[in-house]
């Protein structure tokens, strides 16, 4: 699927600099810090506030032009354009980078048209502002090969940034839902302006502001304008030594959401942990392997509290997932892979 990278959802990283800060619980066990951690001698040089950011090289920055003159050659073997991540070891929208490089990566943006940028931001509330302020000029449209994304990691996040990156005149809006350390309603969310006070709510995945009916709890459209939409959700659990486990029915409503509203979804990984009929390792019986595991403590357990009945947990019905590693956790959800993309 991917040409220089091996994430699922693109096919090129670039990285235009370096360094970021954390600013969200998705951030608490951030690899590209434990990267610039290794790659700085025990100290990660490039991250929090007050460090400097690093440039990369001239020679970093030539890639993209290159991808770009080899579109038609890409389009053939792959049947799709190629889309680059930018950044992964960054934040684009980070207000502590020179704005000189934010002008000059959104000049490289221009200058690759055949490129689709996926510019993946957890400070998504600066977007508009700082793609602004590279130029000097509020009214400047955003290129259209950019497609703006938001990581979101619970609820809170949901409600208080959907609502701006659906605000970001772009062509395409995702979500990036790794890792998701909570369940999502993508259908419901806060309304950040006055129709709030009424009990009003967003759908992000159709699109529009919707408020309920008390007795019947049917949802009725306040607001017929048109209103932007999410484009794309993309689900993954966390990986990692200190990885924090992904409840599946957290991913298994989100699918669900995105079915119903025609929504393209991917699953990108269980991260380190995996359901038992989720487990990818071949030449094993994934089952008696559990069992073989959890006698002899090899593989840790997580549970969850099972659904309440009379005061009475049910335990039987409790979801239960295990510590078994990136790999072998796999991206299968409920048996299948899900690698939905915008067309």
């Amino acid at each position: 699927m991917s040409e220089n990278t091996k994430i699922e959802w693109c096919d090129h990283t670039f990285n235009p600099w370096e360094g970021c800060q954390k600013v969200s619980p998705g951030c608490d066990n951030c690899y590209a810090e434990a990267r610039n951690t290794r790659f700085g001698g025990g100290t990660a040089i490039n991250w929090g506030p007050g460090a400097p950011r690093r440039r990369t090289s001239a020679a970093n920055w030539a890639l993209p032009k290159r991808w770009n003159a080899q579109a038609d050659a890409f389009m053939a073997q792959h049947g799709h354009r190629q889309r680059v991540f930018c950044a992964s070891l960054a934040d684009v929208f980070d207000n502590s980078v020179p704005v000189q490089w934010r002008r000059d990566l959104f000049d490289l943006i221009a200058a690759t048209p055949n490129l689709d940028w996926l510019l993946l931001t957890k400070r998504i509330g600066n977007a508009r502002s700082l793609y602004s302020e590279a130029y000097l000029d509020s009214a400047r449209a955003w290129p259209d090969n950019v497609w703006i994304g938001a990581t979101i990691v619970n609820q809170a996040e949901a409600d208080r940034d959907i609502p701006k990156l659906l605000a970001v005149p772009t062509r395409v809006r995702f979500l990036s839902m790794e890792p998701l350390l909570g369940p999502v309603d993508l259908t419901k969310l806060m309304n950040p302006g006055p129709l709030h006070q009424r009990g009003a709510f967003i759908n992000a995945l159709s699109g529009g502001t919707y408020g309920e009916v008390p007795a019947t709890g049917e949802r009725l459209r306040i607001t017929h304008s048109p209103i932007k939409h999410i484009d794309w959700v993309i689900v993954g659990g966390e990986s990692g030594p200190n990885s924090r486990p992904m409840h599946p029915d957290w991913a298994r409503s989100l699918r669900d959401q995105c079915e119903a509203a025609g929504v393209p979804f991917l699953f990108k990984q269980w991260g380190e942990w995996g359901e038992p009929d989720s487990i990818e390792r071949t030449g094993i019986a994934h089952h008696g392997w559990f069992e073989q595991d959890r006698r002899d403590g090899g593989v840790p357990r997580h549970e969850w509290p099972g659904p309440m009945q009379n005061g009475v947990e049910l335990a039987s019905l409790r979801p239960e997932v295990f510590r078994v590693g990136k790999k072998a956790a796999g991206r299968l959800l409920d048996g299948r892979t899900w690698d939905g993309f915008p067309s």
